[in-house]
């Protein structure tokens, strides 16, 4: 540890100005489809990593594609992803990332964020992951600073489109997976300062319901309701909770009707699948078209289908074990006791792994209630997993610890 212990020490002074950046990060609202907002933090956290990189890229994803109320396929336009790279060629290369967008629309009224004592931050992204990215900045500053840093290289990726399933920036993530040998990303570590060890994988699925519109009263049975088909689907797909291990099923949006005198001949489902294992995918399909074979049973009844599975579920298998344990060895060095458990969120941790890259996907800030105005961070978990990260990383630089 003596090493190790100026670049550490270098970290903790990082946390006074660290924590207004963090604030002035939150301040911009970059909810997944505020584009420029989006664009607006990249641009800010550029130069800071620009300064430690050899390659700096922007990169146009493709929109996102999703289905509107009318049953219409849509395209939204999304902000830019960063990538950094440095030492592309050194025996040892790893990737990190984390995401730049928020679930906080750009007319949500959560914008800003206040201290909340001493040792909290009370805004929208401050554990979600912008106290993260700052996190990833404090580990990679102080190896840049080590004159071991030559043995290891490390590419970033800051996408733009996480909180809506990484649609448009997995082409990249697979990339990155292909080049390097493990990964960290700066997801929020738990309200206790545990970490993620097996994630559920999710699915994210459109379904467009047609029917018949008619007359209410004079010619009411000649229509075929879009809206009660829709909600048979409902009920057929919360049937299926309990049906097959922890898979669970979220019907979580429903749009369709209008006048109360004409039979409804559209209706809009959304929901969201969790798997556990890999298997479950096929199963929740096999079951997903006996429903919709049941529907469109019914003369004048059509139905269509959009989305998919994005991520897989992501076991805690042996590489991502070992890497667990390097982290868990430099967390004992720092007198910070950590655990892994299982968890039902998926990240872009699920995605890398499905791409054979070996991850530990919550080494950000300590924090909670995330999703919602109440979303909070540890002040001093800064430092704290910045040193974590740190250390995992220099040590590896100098033959401490052993990747292989």
């Amino acid at each position: 540890m003596d090493t190790h212990r100026p670049a550490l020490d270098w970290i903790d002074q990082q946390v006074p100005a660290l924590t207004e950046e963090l604030m002035a990060l939150a301040a911009i609202n970059s909810g997944s489809f505020n584009a420029d907002g989006v664009t607006r933090v990249a641009e800010r956290l550029a130069p800071r990593f620009a300064a430690l990189a050899d390659e700096v890229e922007w990169i146009e994803v493709a929109p996102y594609r999703s289905t509107a109320n009318d049953g219409s396929r849509r395209e939204r336009g999304l902000g830019k992803a960063l990538r950094l790279r440095k030492r592309a060629g050194a025996p040892l290369r790893f990737f990190a990332g984390g995401h730049l967008d928020t679930v906080f629309p750009v007319d949500s009224p959560f914008q800003t964020a206040r201290r909340l004592g001493e040792d909290r931050l009370n805004g929208p992204g401050v554990a979600d992951l912008k106290g993260g990215l700052l996190v990833l900045w404090l580990a990679l500053a102080a190896l840049e600073r080590s004159p071991q840093r030559e043995r290891i290289g490390w590419e970033l990726l800051f996408n733009p489109d996480e909180e809506i399933g990484s649609q448009s920036s997995a082409p990249l993530l697979r990339e990155a997976a292909g080049r390097n040998h493990f990964g960290l990303i700066y997801e929020p570590a738990y309200p206790d300062g545990s970490l993620a060890s097996a994630r559920k994988g999710s699915g994210n699925f459109d379904v467009v319901v047609r029917g018949r519109a008619a007359h209410a009263g004079r010619d009411f049975h000649a229509g075929r309701n879009a809206v009660v088909a829709a909600a048979h689907l409902v009920q057929g797909l919360a049937a299926l909770n309990g049906e097959r291990g922890a898979l669970t099923l979220n019907p979580a949006f429903i749009s369709g009707g209008g006048p109360l005198n004409i039979v409804p001949d559209l209706a809009v489902l959304k929901f969201n699948v969790r798997t556990e294992a890999a298997a479950d995918e096929d199963w929740l399909q096999a079951q997903l078209e006996r429903l919709l074979g049941e529907l469109q049973s019914v003369e004048g009844i059509t139905v269509s289908v959009h989305g998919g599975f994005t991520r897989p579920p992501k076991p805690f298998d042996a590489r991502n074990q070992h890497l667990a344990g390097l982290i868990q060895d430099c967390g004992r060095a720092l007198n910070l006791p950590l655990a892994f458990k299982p968890t039902g969120g998926c990240c872009d941790g699920n995605n890398l792994h499905a791409y054979g890259l070996p991850n530990v996907d919550n080494l950000g800030v300590v924090g909670g209630e995330i999703h919602s105005d109440r979303e909070w961070m540890s002040i001093p978990s800064l430092a704290e997993r910045g040193k974590l990260s740190a250390l995992l990383l220099l040590r590896l630089a100098n033959g401490e610890l052993s990747w292989t």
